[in-house]
């Protein structure tokens, strides 16, 4: 945690808002000086840049773990992962007070961006499902353990796996021109993960929570609107994106890294058709992928949990390898107590840049935001940040209390 470095205006700052018309909403800003381990970071990072791959610490049960189920007619509708294998997702099935309620979850995994980048991918687990396990656990905002997960455990869950590199937004436009036999059909997927779970009991939602994390947040915010409109008029309907926000920043040697990585994702899977038309049109596809722009046009109700010391914003937009030839960052941006006073300095004004991508989105009374200073990624599918003595907490309030503010009760 970096909350001891952080303006003590800001980190008391918090913004009380009603979410909808509802007045047991909250929305909060600030930073936190909770004492969490860093080896939580240390365990959640491999080479794919954007992958959920913490595994939780308490120990799993057979309970925890959920089968994989493939598309049924993923094929015949053209819903292809990149290597052209069946798309898939796990799904729960809920109880009690919790069997009209749906939480959806979109796994991360970061983009490809090149044609030699999606061929890479498409032998892993990001971009076919033949590598994909076929048991999952569900923890964090997934479990099914009431002690875990106070307002979500009973809710039909499902976790919808990553496999196309786009955030679930690509379209086919450019398969046949590359030669790569790469099918970029994430919007396909979307539309049919999306069908055949209405068949069997989200058409008959009564609540309804979409999600996901890093990249999967990016598609949640994508696709929010959307997922609003497929469900009944009268069902209360949300999105959270977790780790999603990512920023147009330039990085330390003052590159636009990221900007031109989006822009070689959008033109490469065709991403513009997924974009909001307006923004398109006025700002082209490129900037229109970033979230700052995307949360200006949506609709339904948001909330948004980000970290303002992302670890992996920091180590890709900020502090990408080729901005940092000779090493200079290596150990901090892996651990922040390794950072020396200047380059502290040049974090703390990436956080503000973060916060200053999210101030007119402090003015949506329909929507709220929680913003610690964890140096993480994601945050609320780990059992250990969602809800656990060391969880993040700001002002008193810890990230599984997010529950009860997208929930109902």
């Amino acid at each position: 945690m970096v909350g001891s470095m952080a303006n003590p205006r800001l980190r008391s700052l918090l913004w009380w808002r009603r979410w909808a018309k509802k007045d047991w909403a909250i929305a909060a800003v600030g930073f936190t000086a909770v004492a969490f381990a860093l080896t939580l970071l240390a365990n959640s990072w491999r080479d794919e840049p954007d992958s959920e791959i913490t595994r939780p610490f308490h120990p799993i049960t057979a309970s925890d773990l959920v089968e994989l189920t493939l598309l049924q007619n993923a094929k015949a509708r053209g819903a292809l992962c990149l290597d052209g294998s069946a798309p898939g997702y796990h799904f729960k099935k809920g109880f009690g007070s919790g069997a009209n309620n749906w939480l959806l979850h979109i796994e991360g995994g970061g983009w490809c961006n090149t044609i030699e980048s999606c061929s890479w991918r498409k032998g892993t687990s990001l971009g076919s499902s033949k590598y994909m396990d076929r048991k999952v656990p569900f923890s964090g905002i997934l479990s099914s353990q009431p002690s875990q997960n106070p307002e979500f455990f009973n809710w039909n869950k499902v976790k919808i796996r990553y496999c196309d590199g786009a955030s679930l937004a690509g379209h086919p436009e450019n398969e046949l021109k590359n030669g790569s036999a790469l099918f970029f059909r994430g919007q396909l997927i979307w539309e049919v993960v999306m069908d055949e779970l209405l068949s069997v009991g989200l058409s008959k939602a009564k609540q309804a929570l979409l999600s996901g994390c890093s990249a999967g947040g990016l598609a949640t915010l994508i696709h929010c609107d959307d997922f609003r409109r497929l469900l009944p008029t009268d069902a209360t309907v949300k999105c959270l994106a977790d780790a999603g926000f990512f920023l147009d920043e330039k990085d330390v040697l003052q590159h636009w890294t990221m900007r031109a990585f989006y822009h070689d994702v959008v033109i490469l899977q065709g991403l513009a058709k997924s974009l909001h038309k307006d923004c398109v049109t006025r700002m082209g596809p490129s900037k229109c992928l970033f979230p700052e722009e995307i949360i200006k046009n949506i609709n339904t109700p948001v909330f948004l949990v980000n970290p303002a010391y992302d670890f992996w914003q920091i180590q890709h937009i900020l502090i990408p390898e080729a901005s940092d030839p000779h090493g200079y960052w290596q150990k901090c941006k892996l651990n922040i107590h390794n950072c020396n006073p200047s380059q502290l300095e040049i974090l703390q004004g990436f956080r503000g840049s973060m916060l200053k991508a999210l101030n007119e989105f402090q003015k949506n009374k329909e929507g709220g935001m929680f913003i610690n200073s964890c140096f993480i990624h994601c945050q609320t599918w780990i059992t250990e940040t969602w809800h656990s003595p060391s969880s993040p907490r700001i002002n008193k309030k810890s990230l599984w209390a997010i529950g009860t503010l997208v929930g109902m009760s």
